[in-house]
This record gives C-alpha cells, structure tokens and sequence, in this order.
C-alpha cells in the first residue's frame, strides 16, 4: 500500500473450486472497489436518486478503480476477460470448460486505487487513516445462475465463502485492526508487514488508524476487538458491559466459530440507532450505560450474523434483521423493562404529558415500521435489498422484521421462537448456501401452530393488518365479540381483558378472513382491547377498544395537547402550536396553529391557524381540511379530497379570502425508488376581496371573482436529471386561458449543469379591461393568491425584489410587461464556477391588436441553493446595460424559502 498515491498493488492467487453441477466456462469476479470510477457506476446513479451530487462531482484523485494488468491461469498463460459494461463485475473466459467437482487456479495482477472516505465511509481518509472493505476481487456466486450485484453502498456483497491468507506491506505509524487473525507483524524501513489469515470468511476488513484505539476484550465466550467507547462510561463498566453482550448473544444464537469479531465505530455508522439516539451528546436523554449497551449490542450483533450466517443479503436481508432486532428487542425486555423511548425526558415536565413520553423503548419499533405504511411506502421484507427505499433500508424493513419476530413469539411463546432461533444457527453456522427457506423450516419445527401466515403475509407481502371490535354482546356468564379484519390480511389477533389498568385475560383467535363471533367468559372485565401490548404492527389501533360499561362511557374523552405527539388510541388529540407569519401588509402575525395531524399520517386531517395582524387590528389565517386515500403502491396511489380557506391582506386595508374545494389523483412508477410522480388536480379557486376605498379607482376588476382550474403535471425529481411539466386550464366568467410549461436541469459528465424551462399560454376567451388576469414576464399579479409573495401589491423597495419563477420567468423589470392574448418564453442558464451562473431570458408576448413584441434579458445566478434561495443580477436586458444604470441596486432579484415545512422537505426528501 502506498500513502501517497493511496493505491495498492495487488498479487492474487486464487483457487476456484466448481461445487455446482454444471461445467462452467465463465467465471465471475465481484470488484466493488471500481464503483467509485466513474460518474456512470450504479453507485453514482443510486447516489443520484438519493439527491447526493458528490460522487458525480468528484475529482479525479478522489475517485477509486481498479486497474487489472493480468490475469493468468494455472497453466501460466493470459486469460482473457472483460469488464461488465460499466459494472463493478468482471467476466472470465476459461480456456475449456471447469466440470463439477474440478479447480483451477488463477492469478491476478491488479492496482487498488482507493476512494475518498467521504462517499462511503470506505477508503482514506485526509488524516492518513484507512478503512478498507470489500476491497480486493472475490468470487460471484454460482447458484443455478450467476448471482451478479453491483456496488450501491448496501454493505451485502454476495461472495463466496473462502480460506484467505494476506500478506500486507502499509504505511508506517499506522495501527492495524481487522476481523481476519494476525501474525508476523513487523517493521521495516519506510512501512509495516503483516500476515492475516481468515478462515470461513468472505472478505478481509481492515481499518488502519494513527492512533492504537482498538481495545482486546477477551470473554469467557470469544474475542473482541472494538473502537467503540464512551467518554462518561469508565473503562472497566464497558468491559463488563461488553462480557454481557458476548453472553447474551452466545446464550441466544450459539457459540461464535472464530477467534474475534470485530466491533467498528465504522461499522456502526453504517447502520446506527435511528431516532432519539441520535441528538448530539449533551441533550442524549438516556443513561450512559444503555446508550453504550445499546450501541455496542447493535454492532456486535450485526457483524456476528454476518460473520457467520451467509445469507444473500441482497435478496434476504430480512432473516438476519429479524434475528438481530428482535434479540435487541428481547435485551430491553430482560434487562431494561422500564426504559422509556423518551429516556430522562420522560420525567421532565412540560414533555412527561406527552404520550411519545410515556411510549416504552421497544415501542419505537412499530412507530418507525407504521410511520412507511401510513405514508403507503411500506415494501415487502422479502423486497430486495437494492430495490427498497433509503427509509425503509435504513430502518423500517428492520423494525417490521424484528417486530414480527416478537410477535410470532407472542403467540407461539417465547421458548418456542427462542430455541427455532437456536437451532437455525446451529444447523446453518458457517453454511454457504443457507437461505430463508431453512429459517422457515427451523421455526416450522418448533411450533405447534400453523406458522403459514407469518411468512406468507407479514413476511412475503406489504399488507396492512387491521382489526377492530364490531360489536359486543354481554351475556349472563360470558361476552360475545365480533371481531372484523378490516384489510382481509389473515393473521392472528390477540383480545385482553382489562379491569382497570390490570390485565384479566388474555386471547389468540386466528383464520379471520372477514369477520368472526367468538365468545369468552366473563373474568370481571370492563374493557376489551386488541393488541393491547402492541406486539402486532397495527395500521390503526384507535378503534380497537370497547368498554362493557354502556354506551356513552365509551366515547373516546378529548385531549388538547401542545405539539405534535405520537398517536393515542384512547383519546381524540387536538394539537395546539403558537406561530408566527409575516407580509409587508399584516406585519409580523402571531397565532395559534390548531390541527390533528401526528407523528403518523393519518387519513383526515384539519390544520386550522387563526393570527392575529397587529398593523391591520384584525384576525387573519388559514384554515384547511384534507381526506386522502392510498390505493395500491404504484398506479393511481392516492386520491385527495381537500377544502382550504385562507384570508389576509394584498394592500393596506385591503382584504382577500379564498376558498378552494379541490380533487387530486396522484400517481407513481412501479419502481418505488424512483422521484416520478404524476398529479391531476382539479379545483374551484373563489377569491373575496374587500378592497380600500381610496383604491377602489385602481382595480379594474370586479373585487370578487371565481376560477375553475384543472391541471396536470409531471415531475422527475432526480438531482442528475429533473425534469418536469404541467398542462393547466381556467375558466372564469371572464376569461378561458390554457397554459404550459417543461422545465429541464442536466448536470454533464463535464460537470457543467443546464438548466432550461420553456412557458407558453394562450386566452381562449378574455372579456376583461386590465391585466390583473394577463400573463406576466416577470412578477404575475398571482390572482390565484397560489404564489408566497412577502409584498404581492409592491412595485417598489426591496419586496418588490422578490421573483418566483412563474410564467414568463423574466428577471429583468421590462417595461408593458404583460401580455393578455399569448405568451412563449424560454429561460436558461449554466455554471460558470461552482454556484455562480449566467442566465438568459427570451421570448414573445402578445396582446390584442398589437404586434407580437421580441424580449430578452440575460444577467448572473447565484444559485446558492436551487429553488429555495437564489440571488440574480441583471446584466443586459431589451432595456440595455443594466448595471450601468444609476438605480441597479433596485433590478437585483432574489428568491427565498421561510416556510419551514418547505425547507425540511430539502433534508427529507433523499428518505422517501
């Protein structure tokens, strides 16, 4: 390995034995190193769609490849080979065909050029420090077929387990760590040598640090190497900390085969505890030695599975997430039973109110699984790894994995589950062919009920499970129950009684397909509640209780809470938050944000915010009202049903409302990973506005006024290529327009970005006097109120400023700038260095009885960040040379987002 240059030279010889029962005259090589090569790698393509420009914008010294020089077999002659496409997979063509049962050695001459560590973690790093993984070829794996992954930065290389010996020369004053055994470790002149041995491995990690922070622990089970630590827990706790974890994991799972297992800070940030865990050190609401177990137990568990059970991550991930989140699960319960999700938050008052406050640790797990499902994202466990989104890879797969493993428990038993879990280790420890149908069977031998439908539907489908007590009927000695399955998913539901607080009885009733009668006898209940230890992911449990005490008892009481919280089934929350808005016209307003809306989506949602305008001395705000329904996963998905109002002030003392009953159908590609998104909308737009005396002369329009308005519109949002285009129609008493617009951003392999967007409208019908309902060029008089303008009536000072890129898109303030027959612009613009870009504006107008009218302005875009904060500087328009002129200070446009729900979508997006 050389420091410098950050590559490794590479002599391989490697022995491959066919163990199928076909003669193969192909071999292929994983070589996920060269997925940092290029911009055209799936890498950079999965980075892409995740809004991350990083790779494609690399430079060339922090990009990673591998340079193959020779490949030879064993009779010492060139083999030919090539490089799938652009693929981190290469091909190998044998001489004459390797029958079943044969080998054949090969050797390998090759160049490591390693990647900057800030893609992935993997690579160097600028301090001189190394972390390598999956770094030097190995063999794909031949199961009936060739099973050929690509590099995505999903850590489920699927290689074939091997005996490996490597001998190592790296830098000096370097530290080395890796989960592979060492020996021989010497220093000579310039560097470091090093032999490391695996044995039933698949590959090599080694992490080379500047510092010796890698720490022994021997325990009476196995070995561990770990860099994990806390500043606030001593030494000596975390060592005996680190003995309970290798006894819990060796108690549950069984003895770990090799000598150590390795337990990274790397490793961890990979895959970290999601939520909560994840606030900066000073405001971490949990104890040091939970947030340390936790941590350390996550890791530890992770990399023993994966060490020792091979499974084809790639295709079935979910058996080692349902194994390990469910011992992380079973950890909480045995030794941290009254751990709260909120940790010491839970105490403080002001949040102990709070039902996500009172929420146990392990209850995080259905909040974060359901939180995909009501947002209709959620994918099958049996999803590919490389075909699930970022939310659901990185955590919801995983809790609904481990979750269903605590549920299945709870119905057959916990020493059922447990022992299942056992022997399915034991069996498969270190099997290169072990797969979910064995993880299947070691359950199926154990239970003593039919197990189908955990596999069938929880496992290998995305449906939602959904229950509710219909009816009771008390009867002399016993209660009768009908129970419904609201989504037909055939699973098991449990039934408790409860007396008080106090559970009396407990129930499992399977095979509802609809609906089900069943009868229990009566053990003093006065409530009955399914799921009521929430051990099953239920997409709603707000209907699933019934009191025995009479009617109006069971209505559900109201709870007005400040903030958002998580759901309660037992109350009807009301949400109040204090909010402040601001327009040039009603000033700064502060208010009362009143809705429903909690952490889950829900189906019917209200957002009511009444504020209060201190410069008009009067009550302004929104209000709306939305039902939307999710249909399949792809297609048509949702419809929308919603009833907005709003009202505020567009001049001084002058009011307007809008009204707006509207219908959405929204719909989606089959794959989910894609940013595609379809919308028809259709709506009524009524606009009331009370306008002052002193200006009514200057409104050439009638002060009330309504517009049907349908539009269609589709939207690529990917950060590489966007593309996006609408269709919009309106018809008012006066006027019928049509109107369209594309809009195109490219980011080129020369790292050069063209952004192009081309509008054009036309009246069908314009009976009106004025311009108030014209297309505009640069500032639209926005009649639809749709548009957030800070000063929407100001044609002068720094409000005025303020540009929305909206029909004509001009920047310049041309004069006559409205056209009330036709329009047709294009707007462009390119890098020129980084986030500094020169734009160009052209087009034509029209208005009625005129000529059609040539413009065009061009000028410099800051694009600090795009769409959400823009600066332009107006350059050389039909009016000239701006920036010549005395009052340019007052041509400079700008952009700018404040709605913070806007602002968060920029963080959220790359999740779902």
């Amino acid at each position: 390995m050389d420091g410098t240059t950050k590559e490794i030279q590479v002599t391989q010889r490697f022995t491959y034995a066919n163990k199928s029962e076909t003669g193969l005259t192909q071999l292929y090589f994983n070589d996920w190193n060269h997925a940092y090569a290029n911009k055209n790698t799936k890498l950079a393509k999965r980075f892409g769609e995740e809004f991350n420009r990083s790779l494609h914008l690399a430079k060339e010294r922090e990009r990673g490849w591998t340079e193959i020089k020779t490949i030879v077999g064993d009779d010492y002659s060139g083999l030919d080979w090539k490089r799938l496409g652009n693929r981190d997979i290469i091909s190998i063509n044998l001489h004459e065909p390797l029958a079943p049962g044969e080998s054949i050695q090969l050797f390998f001459t090759y160049i490591v050029k390693l990647p900057d560590a800030k893609f992935t973690a993997y690579g160097f790093y600028p301090n001189g420090e190394y972390y390598l993984k999956d770094w030097y070829l190995t063999p794909a794996v031949f199961d009936k077929e060739w099973l050929l992954y690509d590099n995505v930065n999903l850590n489920d290389l699927y290689t074939e387990v091997m005996e490996t010996t490597i001998h190592l020369k790296y830098p000096p004053k370097l530290f080395l760590s890796s989960n592979f055994d060492q020996w021989s470790n010497t220093d000579f002149p310039g560097g470091q040598y090093i032999n490391l041995k695996g044995s039933d491995r698949k590959t090599c990690e080694i992490i080379l640090g500047s510092n010796k922070r890698f720490t022994k622990h021997i325990t009476p089970h196995f070995t561990i190497l770990t860099d994990l630590e806390s500043n606030k827990y001593d030494a000596i706790s975390q060592g005996i900390s680190i003995n309970r974890i290798a006894q819990f994991l060796t108690e549950n799972l069984g003895e770990y085969p090799h000598k150590n297992l390795l337990v990274s800070e790397f490793d961890y940030n990979t895959l970290p505890l999601y939520g909560i865990n994840q606030l900066p050190p000073f405001i971490r609401p949990y104890e040091e030695q939970f947030q340390f177990e936790m941590k350390f137990l996550k890791t530890a568990t992770r990399n023993f599975l994966k060490e020792t059970l091979f499974l084809n991550h790639r295709r079935e991930r979910w058996v080692e997430d349902a194994i390990g989140y469910y011992l992380m699960i079973k950890f909480v319960e045995e030794n941290y039973p009254d751990q709260k999700l909120a940790g010491k938050l839970s105490k403080i008052w002001g949040f102990k109110g709070f039902n996500l406050a009172q929420m146990d640790f392990n209850e995080q797990y259905a909040l974060f699984s359901m939180l995909s499902a009501r947002k209709n994202i959620d994918q099958a466990l049996t999803t590919p790894n490389d075909s699930l989104i970022k939310f659901n890879q990185k955590i919801a797969n995983g809790y609904k994995a481990g979750l269903g493993m605590s549920y299945l428990s709870a119905y057959l038993g916990d020493q059922k589950v447990d022992s299942s879990i056992v022997r399915f280790y034991r069996d498969h420890r270190l099997d290169p062919r072990v797969d979910a149908e064995d993880f299947r069977t070691a359950i199926e031998q154990v239970a003593d009920k039919n197990v189908d439908w955990f596999f069938d539907e929880y496992v290998g489908s995305d449906k939602k499970i959904d229950f509710k007590i219909k009816k009771i009927t008390k009867l002399e000695d016993s209660i009768q129950v009908v129970l419904k399955n609201k989504q037909g998913t055939n699973v098991p539901i449990s039934l408790f009684g409860l007396q008080k607080d106090s559970v009396v009885s407990h129930y499992w009733f399977s095979d509802i397909d609809t609906s089900k009668t069943v009868t229990i006898p009566r053990n003093g209940e006065d409530r009955l509640v399914l799921n009521y230890d929430q051990k099953i992911p239920e997409f709603n449990q707000r209907d699933n209780w019934k009191t025995l005490n009479g009617f109006f008892s069971s209505n559900k009481k109201l709870k007005f809470q400040f903030f958002k919280d998580t759901e309660n089934p037992y109350y009807n929350q009301i949400f109040y938050v204090p909010i402040v808005n601001f327009n040039v016209y009603d000033g700064v307003t502060p208010g009362l944000r009143i809705y429903n809306k909690t952490f889950l989506e829900r189906p019917f949602q209200y957002d009511i915010s009444p504020t209060y305008s201190f410069l008009e001395k009067t009550m302004v705000g929104k209000a709306s009202f939305r039902y939307r329904k999710y249909h399949q996963k792809t297609g048509l998905y949702a419809s929308t049903y919603s009833f907005t109002g709003s009202t505020s002030h567009f001049q001084t003392n002058s009011r307007f409302t809008t009204l707006t009953p509207a219908i959405s159908l929204s719909w989606r590609p089959n794959d989910l990973l894609s940013n595609r998104r379809q919308t028809l909308l259709l709506r009524y737009r009524g606009v009331f506005r009370n306008i002052d005396d002193t200006l009514v002369d200057e409104i050439d329009t009638e002060p009330d006024y309504g517009v049907l308005n349908l539009r269609f519109g589709d939207v690529d949002n990917n950060i590489l290529n966007y593309t996006s285009w609408f269709l919009d129609a309106q018809h008012s008493s006066d006027f019928t327009k049509l109107a369209f617009e594309m809009e195109y951003r490219k980011l080129f392999q020369s790292n050069r970005q063209l952004n192009l967007r081309f509008y054009a409208g036309k009246f069908i019908r314009n009976q009106t006097n004025s311009d108030f309902f014209s297309f505009a060029l640069d500032r639209p008089t926005d009649y639809m109120f749709d548009l957030a303008y800070l000063g929407r009536s100001e044609d002068s000072g720094i409000y005025s400023q303020q540009i929305i890129i909206a029909e004509g898109g001009f920047k310049s303030q041309l004069e006559n700038p409205f056209a009330n027959d036709w329009i047709a612009t294009t707007n462009a613009s390119t890098n020129i260095w980084r986030w500094v870009e020169a734009y160009g504006d052209i087009g034509f107008i029209k208005n009625r009885g005129d000529d059609a009218r040539f413009v065009y302005d061009s000028g410099i875009r800051l694009n600090l960040v795009t769409d959400y904060f823009e600066l332009y500087f107006p350059v050389y328009s039909k009016r000239g040379w701006e920036i010549a002129q005395d009052d340019y200070g007052q041509r400079i446009r700008f952009v700018v987002t404040i709605s913070p729900r806007t602002l968060i979508g920029l963080f959220t997006r790359k999740w779902f």
